[in-house]
């Protein structure tokens, strides 16, 4: 997966580059079905960019959701079946896993990719260091 994360060097801050983001991540692994980059905006998460599916949740409250529970917790979340964890807010019937890593920038949350994929438990501990690898060279885009 660390050589997908080529596309994501140099990229500039603003919209497109979010977008480039969220689509490099998808392609680095056909387990990701949807990824999702949300931009931290006081008690919110709010959708930036998106590749794969498209979700109605474009707004999230901390707390809310594996993806709210993550900015709540400081933790990056891995959920090997979403049918199984009680904070799941489902994006679409066929996902059956998740993993969010948050996006930090000098120390202090600013945002955090989601990818869902329909496969249980595709995010081994490997796949976990390369998304916090794409986390640290996406930062400077939220």
């Amino acid at each position: 997966m660390a050589d997908g994360w080529e596309g994501l060097r140099g990229l500039r801050p603003g919209p497109q580059g979010l977008e480039s983001a969220a689509r490099a991540i998808r392609a680095a692994s056909p387990r990701h079905t949807g990824v999702y980059l949300y931009a931290l905006e006081g008690e919110e998460l709010a959708l930036r960019a998106f590749s794969g599916r498209p979700t109605e949740h474009t707004r999230i409250r901390v707390a809310d959701g594996v993806c709210g529970r993550a900015v709540a917790s400081g933790e990056d979340q891995v959920v090997e079946d979403v049918g199984a964890d009680p904070d799941y807010i489902s994006c679409s019937l066929a996902t059956r896993s998740e993993c969010v890593v948050l996006v930090r920038r000098d120390g202090r949350v600013v945002g955090e990719i989601d990818v869902d994929s329909d496969a249980p438990g595709p995010f081994p501990d490997t796949s976990l260091r390369e998304l916090r690898v794409a986390a640290d060279l996406i930062a400077h885009l939220f």
